[in-house]
């Protein structure tokens, strides 16, 4: 369905475009190959970064495009969810976590020399918050940093790091201060640092193409230079960073429900069982007509988020409630396209399949469902 002209203008629908002929041709050919691989070529990103489409939402001075345009990064973000693969698409826009702290806060020689390479797709961005720990509980990290002359020795872990196997900037998260979110900081620690080392690529459930990794700093020495920001403000630039992160899973999560909705449709449309197309008996026609209404809801709701945003107004709480309920909607319409296909959408040659593991990461990643509705009770007033 056509997105709403209001959101979307004439230069957006250039953006998608061109995103989908490069997902047509880059990547469409390619995927199932790369989902069994468990990983895609490193030159996708150099193409990527060649067409544009790294560069959206990115300041000109350093290769970007568009902006501050919300829309922009919407339109091609959903376009390049239309290659079924959430583990691609995580891998490939890991930079839009672990960057823009980096052009909003890091030191000018720092922002002129890494942000043109990774938007050129020559370079691999990451970020590193997350600890084994404990994943949601940020202001209690327990990676040190301390002062030692003009450096920072950090030491400590990471896990469950997106392009973590392959990057050669990391946006780290460190403890720098006392307890609490008010001594937490972020750092750039970059690939070869001596103390720094990558662990095992990690197995998933689902994001088959995304390389996922534990990372290990034992006395790992940074420039002082490479802080990201004040000392121990990090925590505050970690959740500003958070709600792009959670509209763009709320955008991933209603393209999953949308790409299993047509795969419904589709089979509907062709599948024949009692001398005539499934689609024509009421109990599914009707289960299709709930899904439809359901993602067209959700997607509202999260465009709707997406204008507040792009208007400079605080929607913490509205996109928080946006991320649970397009989840819940990817919840119930990959598990209804499943059911629909039956035999054929459990096995690995359907889209649907992969789909419906992709998606479980949607309601964990960039804050779980119960930490969303601990920030809409707060900000409630509860």
């Amino acid at each position: 369905m056509a997105a709403p002209q209001s959101y979307f203008d004439d230069s957006h629908q250039l953006i998608r475009d061109s995103v989908r002929r490069f997902v047509e041709r880059e990547i469409l050919p390619h995927i199932d190959e790369w989902e069994e691989a468990e990983e895609f070529p490193r030159e996708l990103y150099r193409k990527a970064g060649a067409a544009g489409i790294l560069g959206i939402g990115y300041p000109e001075q350093y290769g970007g495009s568009h902006e501050g345009d919300v829309f922009a990064k919407v339109a091609a973000s959903e376009e390049l969810m239309r290659c079924g693969s959430g583990g691609l698409v995580a891998g490939l826009g890991s930079l839009d976590i672990g960057l823009p702290p980096i052009v909003k806060w890091a030191k000018p020689a720092v922002r002129e020399r890494v942000a043109p390479q990774v938007l050129a797709g020559e370079k691999i961005m990451a970020l590193a918050v997350t600890e084994p720990s404990g994943g949601s509980d940020v202001a209690n990290l327990k990676t040190r940093a301390v002062r030692d002359g003009d450096h920072y020795r950090i030491s400590g872990s990471k896990t469950f790091i997106t392009s973590g196997v392959r990057a050669d900037y990391y946006t780290v998260a460190v403890r720098t201060g006392g307890e609490g979110f008010g001594g937490v900081s972020l750092v750039l620690v970059e690939k070869g640092t001596p103390g720094f080392s990558v662990g095992r690529k990690l197995k998933k459930m689902g994001w088959w193409a995304s390389d996922t990794a534990e990372l290990f700093f034992d006395d790992c020495k940074v420039p002082v230079e490479n802080l990201i920001g004040v000392e121990n403000a990090g925590f505050a630039c970690i959740m500003a960073n958070f709600q792009s992160e959670r509209l763009s899973l709320a955008i991933m999560a209603n393209m999953t429900a949308q790409l299993a909705l047509e795969e419904s449709l589709k089979w509907a449309r062709e599948r024949q069982a009692f001398g005539k197309p499934v689609g024509k008996f009421q109990v599914l026609k009707h289960r299709l007509a709930e899904m439809a209404t359901q993602l067209e809801v959700s997607r509202e709701f999260t465009y709707r988020q997406a204008a507040q945003m792009a208007a400079g107004r605080s929607v913490i709480k509205e996109i928080s409630m946006a991320k649970n309920f397009a989840t819940d909607i990817a919840d119930r319409l990959t598990y209804d396209a499943v059911q629909i296909m039956g035999g054929m959408g459990y096995m690995r040659e359907s889209l649907v399949e992969r789909l419906y593991r992709d998606n479980r990461i949607l309601s964990i990643g960039g804050g779980t469902r119960e930490i969303m509705n601990e920030i809409i009770a707060k900000q409630m007033g509860l």
